[in-house]
């Protein structure tokens, strides 16, 4: 056993994009990519430096999370709130190697491999690969422990506990991508596997986390009839999953690491054991080369690979990485979202919302986004208003399927949320605009590790907030960089408090007011046919939501309404048999 500790960088290190594992030496364009981590370039994406390449699942200590990736000596990353990833201050190794690995693979150059960490035992279990060369199965897993993943803890040291398995030139298997599941009665055990040996499976003892007895079984192959594992389907990157009665493998096939040429997509199998038979939905075996397709390349997000799971407060945070093709190939973090279907088969999705009407209110203010004068017009400003039975505080959200939305209001022609002069700058706005698709018109959503959700422009990647956290409704929405607080979080519902627009008459032909702005809260009310020969009332409501005016009509075209208020916003209600009508009054 050998123990060390991490010195300290002055800053991380962006995560080496790995080599094919194909043995095709590294390409100019990989190296290229390192160079370009630390640009502040952002688009659809994850905030700060979300530069990575197989990531562990999501492990948390504390109130941080953290993420272990392919680099040199283990990089490692960080977050407060699963939107923003910063570099940790300490790789794992930094430098250190155990002394084990030079007998298993003397060539080693240092670029640990798909690292995976768990929590057990009061300390952190960190399973990681390395390989002898590229294409070459002289291979190893090795695990290291840790009692914290804070290096600012005085107790924070990784300790080597050497080797778990390892595989050499005549072995039916290569030893990298360490993947822990505990089965149903407590048992733990590793998956792991390579493009071109096949997935494998063995015991680990539960209290040392090293391999327990000599136990194997094949999960992933291609076994042909012979009963020889010769795995030309590439499968690797395994992950399995414990959900109900089913064990589920997730694993990759296609080619890695080739940036925006990459070809990996992910597949599914599940067993009602934890050793198999695993079979896709089409009751063909893994083994044989069977599996369902869960995600593949699209749009900018080339190869997605290497999954991970964490859940917290009900949700499933699904990591893996991808190429983004707006970025040269750079190998990225996404964390997306898992859900289950009724036939309790897995689907991963980029999208934490599905397409519906909603409001979305911010967390600082408890003030909603609102199409500022409730008309719909072209030009209208989205700003904060105070929450009411408003259909303008209604958004209808499409998603593309890739995280990114297009928003609409619910209110008028149900045109789109649009940054002006599609502006990607600090301080830009945000108004209504017909949709043309740009852009400054769509929008990434991300769920945080609280449930609520950061909106981030996918022209460069900054995020609607409420400027100067202002709680003052009427104040206009904008882009800022991100910085984490609530000002720039939103929560959002289901709209459900006033019916959908097509059930609504149009505003304007059941009543209008003028002149809006008003004079001291004075104005007319002129009400459409419907409404103007039966009984209806009246009523003005303050930013508080308090009444300040009321009165009732029969057969009357034209109301004058003298409140008296002082300057601010209003809510004007018009109620009758035939519905509830509102329309926010100023008065300046």
């Amino acid at each position: 056993m050998n123990t060390f500790t991490s010195a300290l960088h002055q800053e991380g290190p962006p995560a080496r994009v790995a080599p094919s594992r194909l043995g095709r030496p590294l390409r100019l364009l990989a190296l290229l990519l390192s160079f370009t981590a630390g640009l502040s370039f952002r688009a659809a994406a994850l905030q700060g430096n979300d530069n990575c390449h197989d990531p562990s699942s999501i492990i948390k200590d504390g109130n941080k999370y953290w993420v272990f990736t392919t680099g040199k000596d283990i990089y490692a990353m960080y977050s407060y709130d699963l939107v923003k990833w910063e570099s940790g201050p300490k790789t794992v190794f930094n430098g250190f190697r155990p002394a084990w690995i030079a007998a298993k693979a003397p060539s080693f150059a240092g670029d640990y491999w798909a690292p995976e960490c768990i929590y057990r035992n009061g300390k952190y279990y960190l399973y990681y690969s390395l390989t002898n060369a590229f294409g070459s199965n002289t291979s190893a897993i090795g695990l290291a422990t840790n009692v914290t993943l804070d290096p600012a803890n005085p107790n924070y040291q990784w300790v080597d506990q050497g080797e778990v398995i390892s595989s050499n030139s005549s072995s039916a298997f290569n030893a990298i991508d360490p993947a822990i599941v505990t089965d149903a009665s407590g048992g733990l055990w590793m998956s792991f596997g390579s493009f071109f040996k096949g997935i494998g499976l063995i015991k680990l003892d539960g209290t040392t986390g090293k391999r327990s007895g000599t136990s194997f079984t094949w999960l992933a192959g291609n076994v042909a009839a012979d009963g020889v594992t010769r795995n030309t389907s590439g499968s690797e990157a395994p992950y399995i999953v414990r959900n109900g009665s089913y064990y589920y493998l997730f694993l990759n096939k296609g080619a890695c690491c080739n940036g925006a040429s990459s070809t990996y997509y992910i597949q599914v199998g599940r067993a009602t054991s934890i050793t198999g038979p695993y079979l896709d939905k089409n009751g063909v075996d893994l083994n044989r080369n069977g599996g369902t397709t869960l995600l593949a390349t699209k749009g900018n997000y080339v190869g997605p690979g290497h999954v991970g799971l964490f859940q917290e407060n009900g949700a499933n945070y699904l990591t893996h990485h991808y190429y983004d093709s707006n970025l040269n190939g750079r190998a990225r973090l996404s964390v997306g979202n898992m859900g289950w279907d009724g036939a309790a088969w897995p689907f991963i999705t980029r999208d934490w919302l599905a397409a519906g009407r909603y409001t979305l209110t911010n967390q600082h203010s408890g003030l909603r986004w609102d199409a500022w004068g409730c008309t719909g017009a072209q030009g209208q400003a989205i700003a904060q208003g105070t929450p009411a039975a408003l259909t303008c505080q209604q958004w209808n959200l499409t998603p593309d399927g890739n995280g990114e939305y297009k928003i609409t209001s619910a209110v008028g022609a149900g045109l789109a949320a649009d940054v002006v002069n599609n502006s990607p700058a600090n301080g830009a706005k945000l108004n209504l605009y017909p949709y043309s698709g740009i852009a400054g018109q769509r929008f990434k959503i991300e769920r945080t590790s609280t449930g609520a959700y950061v909106v981030s422009s996918v022209n460069g990647g900054r995020v609607v907030e409420v400027p100067a956290c202002s709680s003052t409704a009427g104040v206009q929405l904008a882009l800022y960089d991100y910085l984490g607080n609530s000002c720039q979080q939103w929560a959002v519902a289901p709209a459900t408090s006033a019916r959908p627009l097509a059930a609504q008459p149009a505003l304007a032909t059941q009543f209008s007011v003028y002149p809006n702005p008003t004079a001291h809260g004075r104005f007319i009310v002129a009400l459409g046919p419907e409404l103007a020969g039966s009984p209806v009332s009246l009523t003005l409501t303050d930013a508080q939501g308090r009444q300040v005016y009321g009165r009732t009509s029969t057969g009357v075209a034209a109301l004058p309404v003298e409140a008296n208020v002082p300057a601010g916003w209003y809510l004007l209600q018009v109620s009758s048999a035939q519905g509830v009508y509102s329309q926010k009054i100023i008065v300046p």
